[in-house]
């Protein structure tokens, strides 16, 4: 049970003890001895120093110096008045402070129980609560010492754990935190209060006069004590908000180096891809170029079936390529198109459908999608590229599980950002996974997992300016965050989205010539095969130079030249031809997949780039383009783009 709800049982308890006190000393009072002295005491006490008062930091409790004369007035009088006194003084300061009955009639209590105690202590300890009737000697300041404590310690321990009730705190920390201190203004008054009784012991009432200056030194001591406290709290919490600060600022940069370490090991794999996937492309352009060429001229059923499982084989580890390059790979961004998020959530929800939802019924597993696809976001980007980004972290979070659960899919514009979110209440990651979950080949799947799909969407995210984060607990579930710049867009601008060209149906090409340019005699015997399987004439070169002399000297109709060659590599003799024929058909040839920029494209007017390894349909609707080219070369055509 929460300490709060203790707090009004707490209340009416020290109420009750209170008005117990009160009771007692009224009936035990010793009117016979009460004089005009007490009377104006009294007064002083009720009137004059309750209004001398000053805050507690952090709360709405006061003291006053009222402490002094209630100490005078127990010394001189004994403890019955002194809890009369106090009791009234108590509920008049705390007046000015609260309007509410139950505090007021609490203040008075606390001080009438911790007054009453005090009183107690000293009856018993003195006789006689009469301070005239001893002289100053160790027994007078032991038991006034212990008369302190004891009404220091009732008054602010009832105080403080009312506090911590309140506040749902700890006792201990609420007492030491806000009255400890208060301890002095109790030295203080008690001393005060035992000079005044002895001067006036001897001196009279006027004496009473003489002890002004000593309260109100008494005075000036609290309040400049209250104040050196404030200013020690004031320090202590710009040293926190500091501390808050620097937190924060060791955070983002624990995040920044973080990104720097993805970005890093990202790199350093992308080196590595580059390094190999030239030679990797190339033997897998042999093997599936020349699969679907004997795949063409044969009728065994057998042999057939046995080159489409080496194509697709071939295919598969071409992609597996492309999925390396891509962590090295960076976009200019130029041949992005426009983009709606809502629709591409929509299209995640109809594609991983038969994911989350057949094949989990199946196994009689519910996992219920919560689509929020209404943020009317815009982006620039590759829809297609997304679109794997967003399936994948679907398939992650279905596998997550396996039980069932709720997976939601979610989009949201906050400062010209869209952030796509990806939820799911499945098993979560503990901290060491989650820190490597974007890691190249890291996997918790085991033989299922490549360990590439998270790494892949990193650089994907990158590429489109974005940043991609993860959230998860264990046995709480995982939340993917990807934001993306937004961009505005009217309704002209979203009914012009790209398409891509219409592919014309397979027709044999008229004869022509072309160059082919290729250091790899495998690759370029396999396109030499496939264009003269298609109808054309090739010549072949293996560099740059002795392909620049052929164009010299032959008509042809079109060259295909692959990048990276020794001497003059391919963007070279491609700029070289450019400048002997403006109009001739240029196809580029190249392993590193689709790392080859538009703006390098656009530089040498280039009409063609093939990604090794490249299909025979791919090479034979060229042909087609080049074929139709050549004949209606009087019209001035579009040129085309095509990256097979």
């Amino acid at each position: 049970m929460s300490a709060h709800r203790l707090t009004k049982p707490y209340i009416w308890l020290v109420i009750s003890l209170g008005a117990a006190a009160l009771l007692v000393s009224v009936l035990r009072l010793p009117v016979e001895r009460l004089d005009l002295r007490f009377v104006l005491l009294a007064v002083v006490t009720i009137f004059i120093t309750s209004r001398i008062s000053i805050r507690i930091p952090r709360l709405t409790s006061a003291i006053t110096v009222s402490d002094t004369f209630i100490f005078l007035i127990l010394l001189l009088y004994g403890g019955e008045a002194a809890v009369l006194v106090a009791t009234t003084e108590a509920f008049t300061s705390a007046s000015r402070i609260s309007k509410k009955p139950r505090t007021l009639i609490f203040n008075a209590a606390v001080l009438a129980c911790a007054t009453f105690l005090t009183g107690l202590v000293g009856h018993l300890l003195f006789e006689r609560a009469e301070s005239q009737n001893y002289e100053f000697s160790g027994n007078y300041v032991v038991v006034l010492c212990l008369m302190v404590l004891v009404q220091y310690i009732v008054n602010s321990g009832l105080a403080a754990i009312y506090e911590a009730l309140k506040s749902d705190q700890p006792f201990w920390r609420t007492w030491r935190t806000h009255y400890l201190w208060t301890s002095i203004t109790y030295v203080a008054g008690a001393s005060g209060a035992a000079l005044t009784a002895k001067f006036m012991s001897s001196g009279g009432l006027f004496t009473v006069l003489i002890t002004t200056p000593i309260i109100g030194i008494i005075y000036f001591t609290y309040q400049t004590y209250v104040k050196n406290i404030k200013a020690a709290e004031l320090q202590a919490e710009q040293a926190r908000n500091h501390v808050a600060e620097l937190s924060h600022y060791i955070k983002d940069q624990e995040r920044i180096q973080e990104q720097f370490l993805q970005v890093e090991k990202l790199s350093a794999l992308g080196q590595l891809a580059s390094g190999v996937a030239h030679d990797f492309n190339n033997s897998l352009a042999s093997i599936l170029g020349r699969a679907e060429l004997v795949m063409k001229h044969t009728d065994d059923p057998k042999v057939i079936r046995g080159l489409e499982i080496i194509a697709k084989s071939a295919r598969d580890a071409a992609k597996t390529v492309r999925r390396i390059q891509d962590f090295a790979r960076q976009r200019t961004g130029h041949d992005f198109e426009l983009i709606s998020i809502d629709q591409v959530l929509l299209d995640i929800s109809e594609i991983t459908s038969p994911r989350w939802k057949a094949d989990a019924e199946a196994q009689n597993i519910h996992i219920h999608l919560d689509l929020q696809n209404h943020s009317n976001a815009y982006i620039n980007g590759d829809a297609s590229e997304l679109r794997d980004v967003l399936v994948n972290m679907v398939f992650n979070a279905v596998h997550a599980m396996p039980a069932g659960g709720h997976l939601k899919l979610g989009a949201e514009v906050v400062d010209n950002e869209v952030i796509v979110s990806v939820t799911d209440t499945g098993t979560g990651m503990p901290a060491d996974v989650r820190s490597r979950v974007f890691d190249p080949f890291f996997t918790t799947k085991g033989v299922e997992g490549m360990g590439l799909g998270l790494s892949v969407s990193y650089g994907v995210i990158c590429r489109h300016q974005g940043t991609i984060e993860v959230e998860s607990e264990v046995g709480q579930g995982t939340t993917f965050r990807i934001k993306l710049p937004v961009v505005a867009v009217d309704a002209d601008a979203m009914n012009n989205s790209k398409s891509g060209a219409a592919m014309t149906p397979l027709r044999r090409p008229k004869l022509v010539k072309i160059l082919v340019v290729d250091d790899e005699e495998e690759v370029s015997t396999l396109l030499r095969d496939i264009l003269e399987d298609a109808g054309c004439e090739t010549v072949n070169a293996s560099r740059g130079l002795e392909a620049l002399n052929l164009f010299k000297e032959g008509n042809f109709d079109a060259v295909f030249t692959d990048i990276g060659m020794p001497g003059m590599s391919g963007w070279e003799l491609a700029r070289a031809i450019r400048e002997l024929d403006s109009k001739m058909p240029l196809a580029i040839i190249t392993g590193w997949g689709d790392a080859v920029s538009m703006n390098e494209r656009q530089a040498v007017q280039v009409d063609w780039v093939l990604s090794k390894p490249f299909s025979m349909a791919g090479i034979v609707e060229i042909v087609q383009e080049i074929s139709r080219r050549r004949d209606h070369s009087n019209q001035n055509s579009p040129r085309l783009i095509l990256v097979a």
